[in-house]
Order: structure tokens, then C-alpha cells, then sequence
């Protein structure tokens, strides 16, 4: 995929006006890329990002729980204002930053790659393979009824969304449920896997700066791993300009 057909389809991404009602702090980074390679988790390179996120989630934890960083306690309060209970579901940032003690999980190269950058910059990240997408991806308030493609006790399984919760979709149905909790299994990255979206979320304290600079963290750690990869971006936020248009327009 060209990377003008990239940044058509983030042209075309939605968040509903819904989402940003209930956090109008919320801004979403976009982050798509063509021509990437994925494999195994193994020793290298990808390792190491996972243990230097390791030790930086260690020292940025000391004794605390996760939950008192700003960051984590921001989205805690985003889950409670659609009904879902973070001790329960928690994000996906707090969550890798409850494993981190431990060990961050090892699934593939571009999985932890995201995991990595996730935990480095305190943001929560999620990372789709782009070509399993039908149509654009649309950030909403579920009716309940949208089809959820997951895992329950070990076998393959469809759920469905809380009526009112946030969850990221497509024509297909929900690829992530209550915003950055859990992912469908149909849009997962895999070994396979040579396009891919990524989402980076956040809400204040966390500036727009420091979102931009977890995504240029993640471009160059991809393009790292593939040097002619075709990446695109766009920013979106309740603000219009935080659009990509607004963004490139003139003074």
C-alpha cells in the first residue's frame, strides 16, 4: 500500500463527537505503515527494547502501584464516565505496566515493539494489522449489538460491547473493546503481518508533545526494523486543529 493510499485511509478515521464528549482532552495518534517484517520473539534487538522498557517502568514505579501514575489514573477515570469498572478491565498501559516486574510478555517482533514503547512512554498503544481492516477504523459509543471476534475459555468466541462503551470499530465490527482494553483476534498482528495501524492514546496530563514523540519513537524503532517501510500519521483531537488538515494549512 503507497503511502498515499496510508494517509487516505487515516483520512478517513473517525472519533465520534460522542467520545470526545465525555473526554474532551482526548487525542488519538494515528500511526500507519506499509512494508513491515515481523517475526518471531527471539534475543535480538526486540528483547532488548523489552528490557529497557522493563527497567524504565521499575524506575518509574519504585513502590508505587500503577495506578498513581498520572497517566494510568487519567484513563482509570475515562473507564468509570462509560460505566466500566478499571479494576476489572484494566488499560493496556497499566496492564504491561503490571507485568513489567516480571517480565513484559514476548508474543512477535512487532507486538513487543509496541508493547515497548507503550511502557517507555507511559502512553497506551495498540497496534492492528492493517490489510484484515473493512473500511476505516471509527472510534464510538457502542449500541451494543456490534460483533466482538475474541477468546473465551480457550475457543474462539463472539462477544458483544456494553451499550455506551467506547470501543474502536469498522464496517466488520469491533476491533478493541472499552478503547484500549482488549483487541479482536481478527485484526491481531501476527508473524505475517507487513501493514499495520497503531494507536496511540491519550489524555491529559499527557501533552501533545509527548504523544508525538512516542509515535516518532515508534517509526524509527519499525523503520528500524524495515528501512523502506511507507509510513503515514494523523492527529485527532476534539480541537480542529489538531486535524491533519489544520495541521498543514497555512499560517
Amino acid at each position: 500500500m503507497a503511502e498515499r493510499k496510508l494517509q487516505e485511509f487515516l483520512d478517513r478515521a473517525e472519533i465520534d463527537a460522542a467520545v470526545f464528549a465525555l473526554r474532551p482532552d482526548y487525542r488519538a495518534m494515528l500511526v500507519a505503515v506499509d512494508g513491515l517484517h515481523s517475526a518471531p520473539s527471539d534475543d535480538a534487538g526486540d528483547n532488548e527494547l523489552l528490557r529497557e522498557a522493563e527497567t524504565a517502568a521499575r524506575e518509574a514505579l519504585g513502590d508505587r502501584p500503577p495506578e498513581e501514575l498520572p497517566h494510568v489514573a487519567a484513563w482509570r477515570q475515562a473507564y468509570r464516565s462509560f460505566g466500566a469498572k478499571p479494576q476489572r478491565t484494566r488499560n493496556s498501559l497499566e496492564s504491561l505496566l503490571r507485568r513489567a516486574g516480571t517480565g513484559l510478555p514476548r508474543i512477535n517482533r512487532l507486538t513487543d515493539t509496541y508493547n515497548a514503547i507503550s511502557v517507555l512512554h507511559r502512553v497506551p498503544v495498540g497496534g492492528e494489522d492493517l490489510d484484515r481492516y473493512v473500511g476505516p477504523p471509527r472510534l464510538v459509543r457502542a449500541g451494543g449489538e456490534e460483533p466482538f471476534d475474541t477468546v473465551a475459555d480457550g475457543a474462539p468466541a463472539v462477544e458483544h460491547p456494553d451499550p455506551g462503551e467506547v470501543v474502536w470499530r469498522d464496517e466488520a465490527g469491533v476491533t478493541c473493546r472499552r478503547w484500549n482494553w482488549r483487541q479482536a483476534r481478527r485484526t491481531q498482528l501476527g508473524e505475517e503481518t507487513t501493514a499495520a495501524l497503531f494507536v496511540l492514546d491519550a489524555l491529559d496530563p499527557m501533552t501533545t508533545a509527548e504523544l508525538e514523540a512516542a509515535a516518532e519513537d515508534l517509526v524509527g524503532r519499525l523503520t528500524g526494523l524495515a528501512p523502506d517501510a511507507q509510513v503515514a500519521r494523523r492527529l485527532i483531537g476534539a480541537e480542529p486543529t489538531l486535524e491533519q488538515g489544520d495541521l498543514n494549512a497555512d499560517p
